[in-house]
């Protein structure tokens, strides 16, 4: 079996982190696997949300660390392995306008944490630990985890959790935002499918226009906001899927949406 396996049925593409022997640590063969999943998956008309999770008891452990040896001290090639190699992963998630939802079914530490944190949604079974755990080992985060846990979590909680790498429990996630959704570790895998289900039945195209204005009001002012959001509304309004969805709800009848 592949150390990365991405599979999609009824609607829901799955990533599935398939190195249970080593906590699904991941090398460059799965990050660029990983990468591939993410741009396959959001050019699939078939593929409504994209789930990320681990086999075994772990969600993922960050990099495995002989791929760190192998590439040795040199600044300029830590810097080069980063940039051109994991960060393909994140900037393969932002180019995603379909929902993704990382379930995490155990320990997520280092990179292992910042790959669950730049997915939209984080849902947690209930033994699942996170912890972003670079400052043990004399290190920064080099995932993203500096630029998602604050705006998850606020600055002041986040710079406690960065500085000390402490786990996070997951109803302490749920109860600061990291989790929206925590199941019990035997309902885990019914509940978090179910919840992409659910996500994978509504219009596609309002889903991925509500995803990029969210995003993208983050980083502007009310009015620019405003502007976006009438212009997003106006052209979903005319697809068929919303005018199936306004019948539906006059008929009170569930909706069939196609993705136009």
């Amino acid at each position: 079996m592949a150390d990365l396996e991405y599979t999609a049925e009824n609607g829901v593409g799955t990533i599935l982190l398939n190195r249970p022997q080593a906590k699904n640590a991941f090398t460059f063969d799965m990050i660029e696997a990983w990468a591939d999943a993410l741009r396959s998956a959001r050019t699939d008309p078939d593929v409504r949300v994209v789930v990320l999770t681990g086999s075994g008891n772990a969600f993922c452990s960050g990099i495995d660390l002989s791929v760190l040896e192998a590439v040795g001290d040199e600044p300029f090639a830590l810097k080069s392995m980063l940039t051109d190699r994991i960060h393909e992963v994140a900037r393969a998630v932002d180019a995603l306008s379909k929902p993704i939802i990382a379930a995490v079914n155990g320990v997520a530490v280092g990179a292992g944490m910042d790959m669950a944190l730049m997915c939209d949604i984080r849902v947690l079974t209930q033994s699942a630990r996170m912890s972003e755990g670079y400052i043990r080992v004399g290190l920064v985060p080099g995932d993203g985890g500096c630029y998602y846990l604050p705006r998850l979590v606020g600055m002041s909680k986040a710079l406690e959790l960065l500085w000390t790498g402490d786990f996070v429990d997951a109803e302490e996630a749920s109860r600061i935002g990291l989790a929206t959704k925590v199941f019990a570790d035997s309902e885990f895998d019914e509940g978090y499918q179910a919840f992409a289900r659910k996500l994978a039945e509504q219009p596609p195209i309002n889903v991925a226009m509500i995803k990029r204005a969210a995003q993208q009001s983050v980083h502007t002012d009310l009015r620019t906001a405003l502007d976006l959001i009438s212009s997003h509304l106006a052209v979903v309004h005319g697809t068929k899927d919303s005018i199936e969805a306004r019948a539906a709800f006059s008929e009170r009848r569930t909706p069939s949406f196609h993705g136009r």
